[in-house]
């Protein structure tokens, strides 16, 4: 039996999108990449693949392409207000026994690692096509297809639909319907600012992460990923009438509100809202996660964030999308290839089975997040308790403790092999 070559959409140009467009351009799929942005949105500061990413990435074939642009960060520190390193947690290298901290040896810049995977799916022998500046304003499905309308008035028909547009996802909430639950689970109060500044490396200086705890729940992580700027992120817990009140994308409103709640934070604050105000790469994360009852409605499925967002705080979204893109392109590989012909609907019986195959990992690497998010506040109130953190953390980092560990893989579950992606 030949495999079945489908007309798929991929609402999304991130991570996930452009990561499951090159599985199912591999299979030689029909595929569309429809993106609200006007281009590629080659941008965004550095994230990580762990665990199972890795694997996943190696499956590609792009281990080598990958390291060759990795970001060169050495580990992170934790210093004080007067600047004085209190702790050193070096990175994750090839062969260490530490595994789970911070920094990862499979580091990227986000616009390094989605152009990584887009160049990668354009390879293909039948390359996606990619659709810029619209997204899905509707869909209707009958007959085991799905007509879709764009914003931008056009229309097309598609065997499925993936929605790979984030943890705000339009996809997800057009899926659902207007009037459900959109199941975005906001940890109120929790705020992350990003931008980069424009700084030249000092002499000595090395590739570093730099932390540092304020009071009032306030903290500041600075990363060096290149010797002319660095990576800057203002996080914090404030009451729920604060910065959630203001709108989001209100880019002038939420660097206003970031400048007053890290007003006379000490350490280099000054320098890092100084570099805010001018950078116009500045985005301002709501934290949450995304918890729905199904990640699938026939023949329209989410994958990534849109689907499972494990918030910031798992360390685990970049890998968790990477990892979804792959079993969901080697579900609808084994449906293809005719595995589920016995089917009275297959294909969206391979979309029931990525969803079986990945929840389990999904609601571990989540698990807590939610319910932990106060605690991991607690020690960052006053500075006397700063004080004792900055302590207990130098210890650990004395006795190669990994106090800031991420989990990396659930027990007893593996990643699925698939022939169809070979």
């Amino acid at each position: 039996m030949p495999p079945t070559t489908l007309r798929v959409l991929i609402s999304g140009g991130g991570i996930a999108g452009n990561a499951l467009a090159f599985w199912l351009a591999k299979q030689g799929h029909d595929i569309t990449v429809v993106e609200r942005f006007p281009s590629l949105r080659a941008t965004g500061l550095q994230l990580d693949l762990r665990g199972c990413g890795i694997e996943v990435l190696r499956k590609m074939g792009l281990d080598d392409a990958f390291r060759a642009k990795a970001a060169p960060e050495q580990g992170m520190q934790m210093v004080d207000k007067s600047g004085r390193r209190r702790a050193y947690f070096p990175a994750n290298n090839a062969g260490s026994k530490r595994t789970g901290n911070l920094t990862s040896e499979y580091e990227m810049m986000r616009g390094d690692m989605c152009r990584l995977f887009y160049d990668a799916a354009m390879a293909a022998k039948r390359p996606p096509q990619y659709v810029y500046g619209t997204t899905i304003e509707s869909l209707e499905q009958a007959n085991g297809s799905v007509d879709v309308r764009f914003e931008n008035g056009q229309t097309n028909t598609f065997d499925l639909v993936v929605g790979a547009d984030g943890q705000w996802s339009r996809t997800r909430r057009v899926m659902l319907g207007t009037s459900a639950e959109d199941h975005m689970q906001r940890i109120p109060g929790f705020h992350i600012a990003y931008f980069t500044i424009p700084l030249p490396m000092q002499k000595g200086e090395q590739f570093l992460a730099t932390t540092y705890m304020a009071t009032k729940r306030r903290a500041i992580i600075t990363r060096r990923h290149s010797p002319d700027e660095i990576q800057a992120m203002l996080s914090c817990k404030t009451e729920p009438e604060g910065l959630d009140k203001v709108p989001r994308g209100d880019v002038k409103r939420e660097k206003e509100a970031m400048a007053e709640i890290f007003k006379g934070a000490g350490w280099k604050t000054e320098d890092v809202i100084r570099g805010m105000w001018e950078a116009d790469d500045f985005y301002c994360e709501r934290v949450g996660l995304v918890k729905l009852p199904s990640w699938s409605s026939g023949h329209v499925t989410l994958v990534g964030d849109a689907a499972y967002c494990p918030s910031v705080m798992s360390g685990m979204g970049t890998t968790s999308a990477f990892v979804g893109a792959y079993i969901l392109a080697g579900e609808i590989g084994k449906y293809s290839a005719g595995s589920l012909a016995s089917e009275p609907d297959g294909l969206a019986t391979a979309v029931k089975n990525y969803e079986e195959k990945f929840r389990p990992f999904m609601e571990k690497i989540q698990e807590g997040i939610a319910e932990k998010a106060d605690s991991q506040w607690a020690l960052s109130g006053s500075a006397f308790s700063i004080g004792l953190l900055n302590f207990f953390i130098g210890v650990a980092s004395f006795l190669k403790l990994n106090m800031f560990s991420v989990r990396e893989s659930v027990e007893g579950w593996s990643l699925p092999e698939y022939e169809e992606l070979k």
